[in-house]
């Protein structure tokens, strides 16, 4: 991660899966105190940043926090610590091992275009968002 971004926290998207877009305004939404900050996995600042496995395979939610990066589940739940309300309780999920999570969540990756469809191109902040995107 470059240096000026090392301290933050910051969620890796698909950024035309509209299921993974919804879940970025939620997120956006829950986070009262503005500090996650977003990037289209297809995005060059994604592909400056992150190890290239991480930008070839695009079916995947990855956060940045702390000089470590989450995949998957793991990324989900660390996200939800961070939110207001009750999404903090889905780090309940923890106590189902890593494998039976990331299962559910491959699940809802592979089959996300076809449930809830895609967008032509990655999504285009609006005016209040846009500090919070890195592209």
């Amino acid at each position: 991660m470059e240096e000026k971004y090392r301290g933050y926290d910051i969620v890796f998207f698909d950024g035309v899966c509209n299921f993974c877009n919804a879940a970025v305004d939620r997120i956006y939404r829950r986070n009262k105190k503005r500090n996650i900050y977003y990037s289209s996995l297809q995005s060059e600042f994604a592909k400056k940043n992150l190890p290239p496995e991480a930008t070839n395979n695009i079916d995947t939610i990855i956060f940045y926090s702390g000089g470590n990066l989450y995949y998957r589940s793991s990324a989900v739940l660390q996200i939800a610590k961070r939110l207001d309300g009750a999404y903090r309780l889905l780090v309940a999920l923890y106590i189902f091992p890593r494998f039976i999570r990331d299962a559910v969540y491959k699940l809802i990756a592979k089959n996300r275009y076809k449930w809830f469809g895609k967008k032509e191109s990655c999504r285009i902040p609006t005016a209040g968002e846009k500090k919070y995107f890195l592209e």
